[in-house]
Parts: structure tokens; C-alpha cells; sequence
């Protein structure tokens, strides 16, 4: 080969190596189309329609899952030892057994862990109803220096270093930066998904279960509000925990006290007339989520019956007239059920339990499954 054949030759392979090299200003492939995908919500037959899911935060299967992983996630709080799931047990139906509950630092906070079983359905939360959203909700917690004692930012941080979290929050969201914004969304997501009625109270409703004649007694009387001129007794349970919710969402002071250590719903409006009133909370797996009432001074279902019945302070400040207009008796000053009559009250709130809620893998830790 001449030395201007082999010149030619090598100029069209260098020419050839030039054409095929990368080019450096070109910009990245794409990511794969985000596509979440919709989450079905099978909405038993013995609760309402009448719900309402945020326009910015639609259920997506990749936002339920991002959202489980977060709920169970130990990196929100501030020396990563609790998650949400430390106080929200799903064998306790989302409680935790204590009278009140703890952070990180051991110290105690001023009221008892709420369930978290068809929150779907409310739209004010906490004991104080101080969170509009469940959105709103996720945050308190996690800041709280008594509870998870962190900080969004510092949380996100943390997730974002990580090799799950990005993946799963672009899958959910379009967007594998994480902000805090859609922390709490994921959040707010799992937990409306935390649906609770497949109970023997939900059978019965459908005619697929048949109670017994106490527990028939005891949920007669738990909604009926007694009429003692009209012969009919009642344990006046159904005027705050109506409906098939077994709430009616109101805020109300029960006679627990003269004097409140905790302002209640009073804290969070400022009004005097809020002072001592908190959250009628839906009663479903009531069985399960001992001690009662906010601060958790009741340890068991019969210290409740007894309280209603024989002890509630009636010149409590704001003591909600639906419990001091209940007695048995004609001009009477307490509820004046009998001791069987109670006990079938109890009775009735043991079918309220939804064994399948508490232990549905659609909830469960996904850490360790």
C-alpha cells in the first residue's frame, strides 16, 4: 500500500472513531414514562360513600407502597429508633397499650396514641382535632421534640441518600428528589387506606352473622338514649359514637374532670367554652386499644361503663348536655344502668373487632416481610 493510500485510509478511521464517539453535550436518555398507577379502594358495604380524597393527592398503588415503607420507616425520626409504627401497632389496631405514649427520649407525652382505623373518614385528627388533613398530621409528630423529634429536612436529607427511597419516591411521584411535601403525602396515603369492617358487627349488619341475645341487648342500648318517661332504657353511648363509624366526629367533655390539665379542642380555638372537649373517636376494635380516653386513665372497658354510669363530674366547665340529660330515671343525676346492663354494653363493643384488619399483610412492616 503507497504512503497516500495508508494516509487516506487512516483519516477515514479516525474520521469514523470522531463520527461514533459520544457526544458529550447530548442530553440523558429519559427515565421510563411515570404511569402510577390508581389504587382501587374497596369500600366495605357497611360504610359510607361520603368521603373525601385531596385533588393533589390521588391514591396511587406506588404512593400506598412509598407510604407503608414510610410509615415503618425509623430514619423520621431524630436518632432513627421509632417510626410511626412504634406508637401505631397493627395488632393493637394502630395503638400501642400505653396510657400515654413515649418518643425517643423516653419522655412522655400528655395523651394517649389514637387508632388509626378508617381515618378515610374524618377530616379533623388528633385528640384536639388540631390537624385538618392527614397530611397536615404526619407532620406533627415527626417534629414533635417530645415525640420522633426530627426535622423535615433533616429527614428528608436522610432519605434521600439512601438507595430505596429515590427509586420508590419517583415511581410515586415523578420525581426521584425527595421533598417534604410528598413524605407526608405518601403518608397520608397509606393510612387512608387503613380500612377496618369486617368485624361480627359488620356481618351482623349484612344478616351474615347472628348475635347473641346479650350482645343484640348490648348494642340496643349502647345507640339508644334513654327515655325514662317513655319506658325506654338506654346507655346513651350512640349520641357521640353513632353510625355504623361508631362516631359521629364530634368534640365533646365527657365529666372526666373539675379542672383540666389539657384545654382539649379548647388549646387549639382559643375559646373557653372548647375548654375540656376532645374527639369522639370511632370505636371500632374497642377491645383492642386499651387504656381510654385521651390521657388513658381507664384501663379497661368496664372502668369506661363505670365512669358514664356512676362517676362523671356533673358541674364540669362545657360538660356536653347529651350526658347529663341521659338517666334512666325520671330526674336522675346519673345513667343509672344496672350492672348486667353494662356488661352487655360490653359485650357488644367485643364484636366491634376486625381480626382481619390486624393482621392484613397490606399493612404490615414491609421490612420484615
Amino acid at each position: 500500500m503507497s504512503f497516500v493510500t495508508r494516509l487516506l485510509v487512516t483519516f477515514i478511521v479516525a474520521g469514523g472513531i470522531v463520527a461514533c464517539s459520544p457526544d458529550t453535550d447530548a442530553p440523558p436518555a429519559p427515565q421510563a414514562e411515570h404511569k402510577p398507577t390508581p389504587y382501587q379502594l374497596n369500600i366495605p358495604a357497611t360504610l359510607s360513600r361520603n368521603f373525601i380524597i385531596p385533588d393533589d393527592n390521588p391514591l396511587t398503588e406506588e404512593g400506598v407502597l412509598l407510604g407503608r415503607h414510610l410509615f415503618y420507616e425509623n430514619r423520621l425520626s431524630g436518632n432513627n429508633t421509632m417510626s410511626c409504627a412504634t406508637c401505631h401497632q397493627q395488632q393493637k389496631a394502630f395503638t400501642d397499650g400505653k396510657s400515654v405514649s413515649f418518643g425517643i427520649d423516653r419522655l412522655p407525652t400528655k395523651r394517649s396514641t389514637m387508632s388509626l382505623a378508617n381515618m378515610l373518614w374524618f377530616t379533623a385528627f388528633n385528640w384536639d382535632g388540631s390537624a385538618k388533613s392527614l397530611e397536615e398530621q404526619a407532620r406533627g409528630p415527626i417534629e414533635n421534640p417530645v415525640e420522633m423529634h426530627e426535622t423535615m429536612a433533616n429527614a428528608v436529607s436522610e432519605l434521600q441518600r439512601t438507595p430505596i427511597y429515590p427509586p420508590l419516591f419517583y415511581k410515586a411521584f415523578g420525581d426521584s428528589t425527595i421533598t417534604e411535601e410528598n413524605v407526608l403525602k405518601a403518608l397520608a396515603q397509606f393510612q387512608r387506606t387503613l380500612i377496618s369492617a369486617d368485624s361480627r358487627y359488620d356481618r351482623y349488619l349484612q344478616s351474615k352473622e347472628v348475635f347473641t341475645p346479650d350482645e343484640a341487648e348490648g348494642m340496643r342500648l349502647f345507640m339508644t338514649h334513654p327515655e325514662p318517661s317513655q319506658g325506654i332504657r338506654g346507655g346513651n353511648c350512640g349520641d357521640c359514637h353513632g353510625g355504623t363509624l361508631i362516631s359521629l366526629k364530634g368534640f365533646h367533655n365527657n365529666g372526666l374532670d373539675y379542672t383540666f390539665k389539657d384545654n382539649g379542642l379548647g388549646g387549639v380555638t382559643g375559646r373557653e367554652t372548647d375548654n375540656g372537649k376532645f374527639k369522639a373517636p370511632s370505636l371500632r376494635n374497642i377491645a383492642l386499644t386499651a387504656p381510654y380516653m385521651h390521657d388513658g386513665r381507664f384501663k379497661s372497658l368496664e372502668e369506661v361503663l363505670d365512669h358514664y354510669n356512676e362517676h362523671v363530674i356533673y358541674n364540669s366547665p362545657n360538660i356536653d348536655p347529651l350526658i347529663t340529660e341521659a338517666s334512666n330515671v325520671q330526674n336522675g343525676r346519673s345513667l343509672k344502668l344496672t350492672a348486667d346492663e353494662k356488661q352487655k354494653i360490653i359485650r357488644f363493643l367485643h364484636t366491634l373487632t376486625d381480626s382481619t384488619f390486624i393482621q392484613d399483610p397490606k399493612f404490615a412492616n414491609p421490612f420484615t416481610r
